[in-house]
């Protein structure tokens, strides 16, 4: 990618490595970036969960700028899933001993 090879980098390193709960388009993905040979190649893999959805690229990073290598699909989805993913919210915590949907009872 000739063009805005800065703008890939940045949606790269926005990806946490290892696995993330996270969310597109208002449906639950996984997301996993892998990073190969101290960190010279990216690997990022989106699946959705509970469907069929799949996002997969590898990005190299080279003295001339990052290279995007989508696997499969399209470069545009690629793009547009790493600018629009969020992390998944985070469900509340119950207190010890608490039920949900009920006020926690002295014993």
């Amino acid at each position: 990618m000739a063009d805005g090879s800065d703008d890939l980098a940045t949606l790269v390193d926005r990806v946490p490595e290892g696995w993330t709960a996270v969310t597109y388009r208002g449906r639950p993905y996984g997301l996993r970036r892998t990073n190969r040979a101290e960190g010279r190649s990216v690997s990022v893999y989106a699946e959705e969960l509970g469907g069929t959805d799949v996002v997969s690229t590898n990005v190299y990073r080279t003295s001339a700028g990052d290279v995007l290598r989508p696997c499969e699909m399209p470069a545009p989805v690629v793009l547009a899933f790493l600018a629009g993913w969020r992390p998944a919210p985070v469900p509340p915590v119950n207190p010890a001993g608490a039920s949900p949907g009920r006020p926690d009872r002295p014993g």
